[in-house]
């Protein structure tokens, strides 16, 4: 192929015909174009020289120039691109570095292997400028809903024509078992939008909880105009579903505008999620009152919260146990997720006797180290002692509130309390010590000597060793093995360690060892370390 007069014209129509057809700026395709002659003309030429290469975008004549910069006498390495000032002289009345010397060469004669190595250049241009556009098309349209047509499938995965471009729907983010054939419509959430060398770009959803909640604002003008928003979507997809909502009208309401007149709207929305069960269930501020209404259909008597549990406590009457967990545990597991919070879930009976164990086990360690008659120790439990430390530590007048408690019986009281919790610290010491334990972990601002122990008995000797330990591996956390939850017992959960104190327990030592510079601790960098490694760890263990 030789750049001659026939068919510089061609070369304009060629670009725009691509650029029309890839919907790209025809310049990028004539820059493509330029770009593949100079190649080839180097092959002719010499590989070292700098030929360039420009297509006139009126008449579309290609002018091939051969470029030669002037540099600094100590900088030149390539004699065919570069030569010194001294060297320009004769080509430049006053040469300077950084001045070009251009000269124009003849056209080249594209052989066949040049033309295949021109086309295979344009086409990757083409190629790289067309996912560009298609990356800025789409880019702002992440987290909505988008149609197209099913084009093939490629391993369980579908390949969907969005119309300027092409997005992949993953078979793990496929409702159920559900199957396409070409040219099947379908309708998806674009999950997200990456800018990729290879591949698909746009990845599409029908399982993201999201898809739901868009759904629902196509459906339901009310979401769509801002008067009832959605709070929370928790999906078992193609099962079951949990949606809460809150109106900003007392005029209406949230749940009835969701269901639609005779169910018109809610059934729009299950016909497209393949018949999957949808609980509409309404907001509440109150942790309490949302939890039992998530729980819903079960119908549930007590909600118990405690501040220092991880978990909260939900008492059911016996019948509707089996409710309130759903078929393999799908109820509840769908109101954690909704909630946010771990539920357990427990009958009337159960709360009971887990109540009267704890009373019986508080009342026979009040006994046995306070030394107190049966009635005292319960008048103890019952007036709200839970421990040892409590009794030992708490304000005297507490005690003396108890009826028949004196100050002189409330000071015996806190002396032997106290008495029995130094000599178990001297204990715990003296095992530590044993164990092993160094004196820079043992001295660590924050460790009780209790602590230390347990740290010595799992390994943890030094302060180089208890640096290295993910927060979630002391303050304990869950992970996912199976599609199932597990508790990943921490090292100081015992001693009611939350994962923030871990977290700054663990970079303090850090700093302490010039690991990490204690300025990031101000920038909240450091933190981000600790989360990234501890998301890390998590996902190490959810892998094995």
């Amino acid at each position: 192929m030789a750049i001659t007069s026939a068919n510089q014209l061609e070369l304009l129509q060629t670009a725009e015909a691509v650029a029309r057809e890839k919907m790209i700026d025809p310049d990028l395709v004539i820059e493509a174009m330029e770009d593949s002659l100079a190649r080839a003309a180097k092959s002719r030429y010499g590989a070292e020289m700098d030929i360039r290469v420009s297509i006139d975008r009126k008449t579309g004549n290609a002018r091939f120039t051969r470029v030669r910069t002037v540099v600094e006498d100590d900088a030149v390495e390539n004699y065919q691109a570069q030569l010194t000032v001294e060297q320009a002289r004769p080509y430049l009345d006053s040469p300077e570095v950084g001045a070009e010397i251009i000269d124009e060469v003849p056209p080249v004669e594209l052989g066949r292997i040049a033309a295949q190595s021109a086309k295979q250049v344009i086409l990757q241009r083409v190629r790289e400028a067309e996912r560009d556009r298609q990356y800025e098309e789409f880019k702002d349209r992440a987290g909505t809903i988008i149609n197209g047509i099913v084009k093939r499938e490629e391993y369980g995965n579908i390949i969907v024509d969005i119309g300027r471009g092409e997005a992949i729907l993953r078979r793990n983010e496929k409702i159920g078992r559900e199957s396409y054939r070409p040219n099947d419509r379908i309708r998806a959430y674009v999950k997200d939008v990456r800018r990729e060398a290879r591949g698909p770009q746009i990845f599409l959803s029908r399982t993201d909880p999201q898809f739901m909640a868009e759904l629902f604002k196509m459906e339901v003008p009310e979401i769509y105009d801002g008067i009832i928003e959605i709070k929370a979507v928790a999906r078992d997809p193609g099962s079951r579903a949990k949606i809460a909502v809150i109106s900003y009208d007392n005029s209406i309401d949230p749940v009835g505008a969701c269901v639609g007149m005779r169910g018109s709207r809610v059934q729009a929305v299950v016909g497209e999620l393949q018949g999957e069960k949808i609980d509409i269930i309404p907001w509440n501020d109150d942790q309490a009152t949302f939890l039992v209404n998530a729980l819903q259909p079960a119908e549930v008597s007590k909600v118990v919260f405690d501040e220092e549990a991880p978990r909260i406590e939900v008492v059911v009457p016996e019948e509707q146990l089996s409710l309130a967990i759903g078929r393999r545990g799908q109820n509840v597991r769908l109101a954690s997720q909704l909630t946010g919070l771990d539920i357990d879930i427990m009958t009337e009976e159960e709360e009971s006797k887990r109540r009267q164990a704890e009373f019986n086990s508080r009342t026979g360690l009040f006994m046995e180290v306070l030394d107190l008659d049966e009635f005292f120790a319960q008048l103890l439990v019952a007036e709200g002692f839970t421990n040892l430390e409590e009794v030992a530590y708490v304000d005297l007048g507490e005690l003396l509130a108890i009826d028949g408690v004196d100050e002189g019986t409330a000071s015996e009281l806190q002396a032997r309390a106290r008495d029995h919790l130094e000599a178990a610290t001297r204990a715990a010491l003296e095992n530590a010590r044993a164990l092993g334990a160094e004196d820079s972990l043992i001295e660590f601002d924050g460790l009780s000597p209790q602590m230390v122990e347990a740290l010595a008995k799992d390994g943890i000797k030094t302060l180089e060793d208890f640096a290295t330990c993910a927060d979630w591996e002391l303050a304990g956390g869950w992970t996912t093995e199976n599609g199932q939850r597990k508790k990943d017992e921490g090292l100081l959960e015992p001693f009611n360690v939350s994962l923030e104190e871990a977290q700054h327990m663990v970079m303090t030592a850090r700093v302490m060892l010039g690991w990490v510079d204690p300025d990031e601790l101000n920038t909240g960098d450091a933190d981000d370390e600790v989360d990234a490694e501890a998301d890390a760890d998590t996902d190490a263990e959810v892998r094995t």
